[in-house]
């Protein structure tokens, strides 16, 4: 879980698993291609890999990770409706909405931007696919102009139980948001992610690409009009995901990302509005995440706008970043002592990104490399990388549910997941760890959530990253 710590009890008893009769075969489906210093490629395949490890509801037949089956199917039948599909957060079992539509956005973000690092690995269908299986779940979700179910399970049940997705029985409960209970911070990262993968899908699939911008106007609407933070309204989201920064960088967000998948000025002068409106002028960034997307808003709004004062807010965080920020010792910069990889990641990927458009191309070029580089290997104490199933060493033992249970009828609960000090049964392949403390100091312990768990918007900038950095190579 990214944000919060409760306490996981250890529940007694078993979990019933149904047998079978072989185990299952557990190989590496992206080949290495010999690409230096590191195999951009090979982790840019195998960051999809996980993406498919991450998948709730019913699976295709072209699933790459055998030891995932069918889960969560009867997900929205509390409410009425089908909520099945979408994507697991991290090691649990909840549906998050907010972090995954984050997700969304930056694994669109990083196809619009890096396409031919897509293409020249042979990526570009799973990245869509990665995307698509989120937006055919947000579609859902969109039951009517101002509701949308943003989170189906509850994080302390989910939290209290341990085992594999297909085999759960807990409850699952659906929530949502509304003009009576409202969400703008998850209504507009809902629309930013519908409207940038509406730029990926526009020339591949039109009519569905116009009914993802058409829902992304509309949400964009709700949380303008309707205004309040999601974790308000959907309580047991304030333990998980509370809106530390609040609503106002999503509103920019989401009304850049229309702006740039419609061209309708309109949308910047609105912008603009909250600009003004929240102080973001004056109010700096530090991280770029799933909760503060003010360094975002600087470079799409220096992109659409061309103003020098978006650009010098972005130039301000990136030399922040370079010159000022913390670092472990071993060189990774230090945003946060919970999931320290993916802040560095999605930091890196700005830094590609503006290195693209011209910005201290060859300084940012480099200083990403090296943070991406400290995620694939390049880490003196440990001599590792931070990407399950990448390189000679790596992470073994990460919190994650699914890859942890062994295979029926053997039983899968916490008492197994946490008296069992070996590696995983399964390689979570592709999944980047939380990473270390601001000391450096890492554990590749089922335990440590907090270092070792992973999480669908760890993998998201990541992605992106590697794919500038193939595009580069």
């Amino acid at each position: 879980m990214a944000v919060g710590v409760l306490v996981k009890t250890c529940l007694l008893g078993a979990l019933a698993l149904f047998s079978t009769d072989a185990a299952i075969a557990d190989t590496n489906p992206c080949a290495e291609t010999g690409m230096t210093p590191y195999d951009y490629s090979q982790a840019l395949c195998m960051s999809f890999v996980f993406y498919e490890a991450q998948r709730s509801g019913h699976l295709p037949d072209d699933m790459r990770v055998p030891w995932r089956g069918d889960s969560a199917l009867d997900d929205g039948s509390d409410v009425g409706h089908d909520l099945a599909g979408g994507y697991y957060d991290a090691g649990d079992l909840v549906k998050f909405g907010f972090p995954m539509a984050f997700t969304t956005t930056m694994l669109s973000w990083g196809l619009i931007e890096f396409p031919d690092g897509y293409s020249t690995t042979g990526q570009t269908e799973y990245a869509q696919a990665a995307i698509k299986w989120a937006t055919d779940y947000f579609l859902k979700c969109h039951t009517s102009t101002d509701e949308f179910w943003g989170q189906v399970g509850n994080g302390e049940i989910d939290n209290n139980l341990w085992g594999a997705p297909e085999y759960m029985t807990m409850e699952r409960p659906s929530y949502k948001i509304d003009e009576h209970n409202p969400g703008s911070d998850l209504a507009s990262e809902t629309a930013a992610a519908l409207a940038a993968s509406y730029m990926v899908f526009k020339d591949v699939d039109p009519e569905y690409a116009t009914q993802l911008l058409d829902v992304a106007k509309e949400l964009y609407e709700f949380a303008d009009n309707f205004r309040l933070t999601y974790d308000q309204s959907i309580t047991d989201a304030y333990n998980w995901y509370r809106s530390w920064s609040g609503f106002g960088d999503e509103l920019c967000w989401a009304g850049l990302w229309l702006a740039r998948a419609t061209g309708d000025d309109s949308y910047l002068t609105r912008v603009k509005g909250h600009w003004d409106e929240f102080d973001l002028e004056s109010s700096a960034a530090f991280q770029f995440s799933w909760d503060d997307k003010k360094a975002g808003v600087y470079a799409l709004f220096w992109l659409l706008d061309g103003s020098q004062d978006y650009l010098n807010h972005l130039n301000t965080y990136l030399v922040w970043l370079r010159d000022s920020a913390p670092y472990t010792p071993e060189g990774l910069v230090a945003l946060a002592d919970w999931g320290s990889n993916r802040y560095a990641a999605n930091a890196a990927f700005l830094s590609l990104w503006a290195a693209k458009e011209g910005v201290d191309t060859e300084v940012n070029n480099e200083w990403a490399r090296g943070q991406i580089g400290q995620l694939l290997g390049d880490n003196t104490r440990y001599n590792m990388s931070f990407v399950v199933g990448f390189g000679d060493k790596y992470p073994e033992r990460p919190h994650h549910r699914g890859s942890s249970c062994p295979e029926p009828p053997e039983v899968c609960d916490f008492g197994w997941a946490y008296t069992q000090t070996g590696p995983n049964p399964h390689v979570l392949y592709g999944a980047l760890v939380g990473g270390p403390l601001k000391t450096g100091a890492y554990q590749d312990v089922r335990q440590n959530y907090q270092q070792n768990e992973v999480g669908c918007d760890y993998n998201a900038a990541y992605s992106g990253a590697l794919a500038a950095l193939v595009q580069l190579s």
